[in-house]
């Protein structure tokens, strides 16, 4: 049995490493990023199946239809996921990056979105009472046909980043303007 020759190997491992290193500056000075994993599969499987998920990367997740009632996923990044007509009664999304989720029908009954980015999120038709928005980025996102009526922590300001139409209740005093 032939040995494979050492110095040939660590030679073409040398020359791999130093390519890597020249794409990687190669993207820097385009501005560019080298491509990173887009989510936790293992982590999503979890969700799916009905567990929290504090901090998991859970980008571009299907948790349409799902029960998912008292859970954790704070910190969480949940962008671009799918949340249409789930049940999120009581569950902590406190930090999260939701930016441009649909939650679509979605019921979050007493749900907490402190500090969460729901920039770009879709939140037609949803009913969030008791729900709290404090510090909650809505920036484009849309909530046209939302029953925000008894959330708390909105604000004006936040309301004035997002739109809404005719059908949109809102806590007294609090406005929206319409979707373009």
């Amino acid at each position: 049995m032939t040995r494979p020759n050492h110095t040939l190997q660590t030679h073409l491992l040398s020359g791999v490493r130093a390519a890597l290193t020249a794409l990687g500056f190669a993207f820097a000075a385009v501005g560019l990023s080298a491509p990173v994993l887009a989510q936790d599969s293992a982590a999503i499987a979890r969700v799916q199946a009905g567990h929290s998920c504090k901090g998991c990367d859970l980008f571009q997740a299907d948790l349409s239809y799902r029960d998912l009632v008292g859970k954790t996923y704070s910190n969480a990044r949940l962008r671009q996921s799918d949340f249409t007509v789930a049940i999120l009664d009581g569950s902590l999304f406190d930090g999260a990056n939701m930016s441009i989720a649909n939650l679509y029908g979605v019921r979050g009954t007493g749900a907490s979105f402190v500090g969460t980015d729901l920039s770009g999120a879709v939140l037609v038709g949803t009913i969030f009472d008791g729900a709290n928005f404090g510090k909650a980025n809505l920036t484009d996102a849309n909530i046209s046909g939302a029953n925000l009526s008894a959330a708390k922590g909105l604000t004006q300001g936040q309301l004035n980043r997002a739109c809404g139409d005719s059908a949109t209740a809102l806590p007294k005093g609090l406005t929206v303007p319409a979707c373009n």
